[in-house]
C-alpha cells in the first residue's frame, strides 16, 4: 500500500528521466516515524519577531471584527424588510455573514486563551472572558481543557477533542449507520450545529473520564486544582449573567427577534468551530498514537493546514491555514503565523501537511473514511483512520 506520507504531500510519483523512463522516487519516511529534527531546530528557523505580541496590532483585528458584527446587526435591524420575498433571502445571508463575523471574535478569544493577544496575561484573560461569555462559552473552563488538548494532541489516551474510536471499541450500531450516506450526512449536520455545546456539557467526542466530564462543573474530572475550579465558577457566572441578559432582551424585543439576530448566527459559529477543529485533526493521512508511542512533537505535527479561501482565511485570522505552526508555538500571534509557516516548512519537509481539498469535499471524506483507528501493520502504537467493515481488523500497512 502506498505510504500516507507520499499521498499527503504530493510526493507519491516518480521523476521522469531525460530518456522518457520513469524512475522511482527515493523512499519516503513514514510520517508516523519520529522526525529527524527537534522543536529547537524548528524554532531557530522562525524569525524572532514572529514571537512578539503587539497590543496595538491585536486590538486592530479585534476592532475590525467588532465593527463587522455591529454593522451586520445594524443592517439586520434597519435594512431587512418585515415582509416580502427579499426578507426570505436577506435573513439567511445575514445569518451566514454574522456567523462568520462572530467566529472571528471566537478566534480572538482563542488567542487570548493562549496568551497570544498581548504580553499581559491579565489583559488576555479579561478580554477572552468577555468575548467568550457573549458567545456563551465558559472561557476559563474551555481554556484549561484546550491547554490539555495542546499538551496531548493526537494521543489516543489523553487528547481532549475528537478522540476516535479504536476499531475494537466501535458500538454495535456503527456498521449500520455508517453504511448509509443520508444518515452520515444527517449526523455530520447535527454535530456541526450542536457538537460544541454537547462537548461542553457531555464531553461528546472527548477523551474518556471515569465519570461525566462537564465544563460547567468545577468538580468535573477535567479540572484538578483549586485555582481551576474557582475559575470554572467565574466562567459559569459569566455565562449565566449573559444568558439572563438575553432572556430579558427576549422579553422586551421578542423571542424571535433575538433568535434571528443572535441565536441562528451562533449555530453558524458552532458549525465553523466544529468543522475547523474536526478537519485539523481528522484525516486519513494523520496518525494517532497510544501512550507507548506518543511524544509531544509527533502529536503537535499530527494536524493539517487547510485552505478555506483567501477571504475566510483572513476573516478567521488564519486559524485554519496555519494550524501546524499554532500547535508548535501556541502563544505566537496569528498575524505572524503565515510568515512562520513559510519559515518552518523547509525544516519540516514531508512532515508538514497541507491539504487543498475543497472544504465540503474534505469534510465528507473525513466523515466517510475516518470512522475508527486501527494499528499500523508494522506494530507499535501508531494508529491510522479507517472505515472498512468487510475485512478482519489486521491493521494498516504503512510503507
Amino acid at each position: 500500500m502506498q505510504q500516507p506520507a507520499a499521498r499527503a504531500n504530493g510526493g507519491r510519483t516518480a521523476a521522469r528521466a531525460a530518456g522518457g523512463e520513469v524512475t522511482a522516487a527515493a523512499p519516503k519516511r513514514s510520517l508516523a516515524d519520529k522526525p529527524p529534527f527537534t522543536l529547537a531546530d524548528i524554532k531557530r528557523a522562525v524569525p524572532p519577531h514572529c514571537f512578539r505580541r503587539s497590543v496595538a496590532r491585536s486590538c486592530s483585528y479585534l476592532l475590525r471584527d467588532l465593527a463587522a458584527v455591529a454593522a451586520l446587526l445594524y443592517l439586520a435591524l434597519q435594512a431587512i424588510p418585515a415582509g416580502g420575498p427579499l426578507r426570505l433571502a436577506a435573513w439567511p445571508l445575514y445569518w451566514a455573514a454574522q456567523g462568520c463575523a462572530l467566529n472571528s471574535l471566537w478566534v480572538v478569544a482563542h488567542e487570548c486563551g493562549h496568551h497570544a493577544f498581548s504580553e499581559h496575561a491579565l489583559l488576555d484573560d479579561a478580554l477572552g472572558f468577555a468575548l467568550h461569555t457573549v458567545l456563551l462559552v465558559p472561557y476559563f473552563s474551555w481554556k484549561h481543557s484546550h491547554r490539555r488538548h495542546h499538551a496531548n494532541s493526537a494521543s489516543l489516551d489523553r487528547d481532549e477533542v475528537f478522540v476516535p474510536w479504536r476499531r475494537s471499541e466501535l458500538p454495535w450500531y456503527a456498521r449500520r449507520l455508517h453504511g448509509s450516506a443520508p444518515v452520515r450526512l444527517a449526523a455530520l449536520a447535527l454535530v456541526l450545529a450542536f457538537g460544541f455545546p454537547l462537548y461542553l456539557t457531555c464531553n461528546i467526542t472527548g477523551r474518556p473520564y471515569p465519570r461525566l466530564a462537564n465544563h460547567y462543573d468545577p468538580y468535573s474530572p477535567i479540572f484538578s486544582t483549586g485555582r481551576e475550579r474557582a475559575q470554572v465558577v467565574v466562567s459559569d457566572a459569566g455565562v449565566v449573567a449573559f444568558s439572563l441578559a438575553l432572556y430579558r432582551l427576549a422579553r422586551a424585543a421578542g423571542f424571535w427577534t433575538v433568535a434571528r439576530v443572535y441565536g441562528v448566527p451562533m449555530l453558524v459559529v458552532n458549525g465553523w468551530l466544529v468543522l475547523i477543529t474536526f478537519l485539523h485533526h481528522t484525516d486519513p493521512e494523520v496518525p494517532r498514537y497510544d501512550d507507548g508511542e506518543w511524544d509531544w512533537l509527533r502529536g503537535a505535527l499530527a494536524t493539517v493546514d487547510r485552505d478555506y479561501g483567501a477571504f475566510l482565511n483572513s476573516a478567521f485570522h488564519n486559524i485554519a491555514d496555519t494550524h501546524v505552526v499554532h500547535h508548535l508555538f501556541p502563544s505566537m500571534p496569528h498575524y505572524h503565523a503565515k510568515e512562520a509557516t513559510r519559515a518552518i516548512r523547509p525544516v519540516l519537509g514531508e512532515y508538514y501537511r497541507f491539504d487543498s481539498t475543497p472544504i465540503v469535499r474534505a469534510a465528507w471524506r473525513a466523515a466517510k473514511e475516518c470512522l475508527y483507528v486501527e494499528p499500523d501493520r508494522r506494530g507499535g502504537g501508531v494508529y491510522w483512520f479507517g472505515s472498512k467493515f468487510n475485512v478482519e481488523p489486521e491493521g494498516r500497512h504503512d510503507g
